[in-house]
């Protein structure tokens, strides 16, 4: 009875058709209602103008079409609707087809043209112009492009002004916008604290945005006191709302425990919902997990593709990542060229670390003849660019010819020019003018570029540094301060330091002889292959120089010094016969065990 009453009543009056209207869109009759709204419309009543183009942008009752919806925004914008105004506004900001703006009559259509053009001054004409009607929507609208439009829009007083009558009005968004804009001005923690209390009005409301935004300065202690549990809940409903950077976060939280019990299969689920919505931290996140392994082996091919994924997002390190697996064959072909040209890609996006890598595969001769010139001129535009790294890379293709003419007078002013912040450079200068490579010996300017790199902490260099200070070339012979900086680069994994550190305390130096200590050293070099740690580890224990004798795995030691070329190993195998040494007296004595050259200069 009441539908008939209300197609009765849409027979004599535009408000009744327009309620007729609507109530066919609650009952499930989009297409009827739909077409009593487009009469209306037609007619000229604002309202129905603005719920026709609300119809054409949602596709309800008619093909959806961007370009019909803004049209009919319009129309009712123009007439004064309110709230057309408020969505017409948003719509310019967020980027509308040229030909929304045409006059031309309706075209039924569900596609979508390509050619979106954000105009930040259209928007903000009927922001404004809405905000000014009184609605709360709008004027959250208009501050925020205030707060964040071209230069000649922006108008940051203006914008937290309009933001705090959207929040006074019980607008979240007005609260997001306060809380932004008092977070970007904030100089103090009660700065941060206050932006803090806005943009908590703006989380109870349930904005996505703002509840990562809160998370994040929780879990830092920003205006606010650090609570990792409480930043782990709220990146949690700041994922649920679908925020792609709250997923990650939140992913990240679950593998790793912070702020709860650690869920290994929660996390990569969320971390995978960040990657495939478009965030690439998350991909290379997801990269890193199934690279790493962990709970479970690793698995190099679905981590290739994640950090292809964020590479192909622009992402600098995963672009390096995949250049690795590519060199390395884990999870993709090995394919020396295509990891070079992911290292160039990377650092294209400045990821300092794929330069070096770029570098490394150029001394390591692992690279075509072709890849080589390539590279080549990569390092020459960029170091002519004022790159340092790339300067470093093309000092080195210079001293080594490698993909280009040598000429080392030019590798020295390069490697010169890198200096400044790149510690390889300092070391690679320093050992050029130790070596008169390029220009004139001078050890004394020489020892003091590698001292620079080995300050810096670079282990090779603090290896050479020790092997000046023992030779005393380049300036005071400290056999004291050798040990030290062998001990720093041994720290560091340097296996020749760990070496030069057991033939420093095997006696023959400046500094107190301790054959136990001698011996631990030449022990982790043996370990890691070293194949004169091997000869002395097994000397030591064959003649128990260290205290501990031990004939079998005496020769065990030197049979793996023999298997890597060392003479002395095999003489000692000889002198021992085919049983297991004792110590006899064809040994050599201990001072003979003492191998003085080796931690000696380069």
């Amino acid at each position: 009875m009441r539908r008939v009453l209300s197609r009765v009543g849409a027979r004599f009056s535009h408000r009744a058709r327009l309620a007729h209207a609507l109530a066919l869109l609650a009952e499930g009759e989009a297409v009827e209602g739909f077409g009593h709204l487009s009469v209306l419309a037609e007619a000229g009543m604002p309202e129905a103008q603005f719920r026709v183009g609300r119809a054409y942008l949602d596709g309800t009752g008619v093909p959806p079409s961007l370009v019909e919806g803004a049209r009919w925004m319009r129309r009712a914008a123009e007439a004064g609707w309110v709230e057309a105004r408020l969505v017409l506004g948003t719509l310019h900001l967020f980027g509308l087809p040229k030909e929304a703006d045409a006059t031309q009559g309706l075209r039924l259509s569900a596609e979508t043209p390509a050619d979106i053009v954000s105009d930040p001054a259209a928007a903000a004409h009927w922001a404004r112009l809405a905000a000014e009607a009184g609605s709360p929507d709008a004027q959250a609208l208009y501050g925020y492009i205030l707060a964040n439009g071209p230069d000649g829009l922006r108008d940051e007083p203006a914008a937290e002004a309009w933001f705090a009558r959207a929040a006074a009005a019980g607008c979240a968004q007005g609260h997001l916008g306060l809380g932004l804009a008092w977070l970007r001005a904030a100089t103090d923690d009660a700065g941060r604290a206050r932006a803090a209390d806005a943009l908590r009005h703006a989380a109870d409301a349930g904005l996505g945005s703002a509840l990562h935004l809160l998370a994040a300065m929780t879990e830092q202690g920003t205006g606010i006191p650090r609570d990792p549990v409480a930043a782990t809940r709220l990146y949690a409903q700041a994922a649920e709302r679908g925020v792609r950077a709250a997923q990650a976060r939140y992913g990240l939280a679950l593998l790793d425990g912070r702020g709860g019990e650690r869920d290994p299969v929660r996390g990569e689920t969320w971390l995978r919902k960040a990657a495939l919505a478009g965030d690439r931290e998350a991909a290379a996140l997801l990269g890193d997990v199934y690279a790493r392994g962990g709970d479970l082996p690793p698995n190099f091919l679905e981590a290739a593709t994640w950090y292809r994924r964020a590479a192909q997002g622009g992402h600098g390190a995963a672009c390096r990542a995949v250049g690795l697996l590519y060199l390395t064959g884990a999870g993709l072909p090995r394919d020396v060229t295509e990891a070079a040209r992911w290292f160039r890609q990377a650092a294209a996006l400045g990821d300092v670390r794929a330069g070096a890598d770029l570098g490394n595969l150029l001394l390591a001769g692992t690279v075509s003849d072709d890849d080589r010139r390539d590279l080549g001129r990569y390092f020459a535009r960029a170091a002519e660019g004022g790159d340092p790294l790339a300067a470093y890379n093309f000092g080195v293709c210079l001293a080594e010819g490698l993909g280009m003419e040598r000429d080392e007078r030019a590798a020295v002013a390069w490697m010169l020019k890198a200096t400044d912040g790149v510690v390889n450079a300092q070391y690679w200068y320093g050992r050029m003018l130790l070596d008169g490579r390029g220009c004139a010996p001078d050890p004394v300017a020489g020892r003091t570029w590698i001292a620079r790199a080995a300050t810096a902490g670079m282990a090779d260099a603090q290896v050479a540094l020790a092997q000046l200070l023992l030779a005393g070339r380049g300036g005071a012979r400290d056999h004291a301060g050798a040990a030290a900086l062998y001990r720093q680069a041994a720290a560091q994994g340097q296996v020749d330091a760990m070496f030069s550190l057991g033939a420093l305390y095997g006696g023959g130096h400046d500094i107190p002889p301790d054959r136990v200590e001698a011996e631990r050293w030449f022990r982790m070099a043996a370990e890691r292959g070293n194949a004169l740690g091997q000869l002395m580890l097994g000397r030591y224990l064959l003649r128990g120089l260290a205290g501990t004798t031990d004939g079998g795995q005496a020769r065990l030691w030197l049979e793996r010094a023999r298997a890597q070329g060392v003479s002395d190993a095999a003489v000692e195998l000889a002198r021992m016969g085919p049983a297991a040494g004792t110590g006899d007296d064809t040994a050599p004595s201990g001072d003979d065990v003492v191998d003085r050259s080796a931690a000696g200069p380069a």
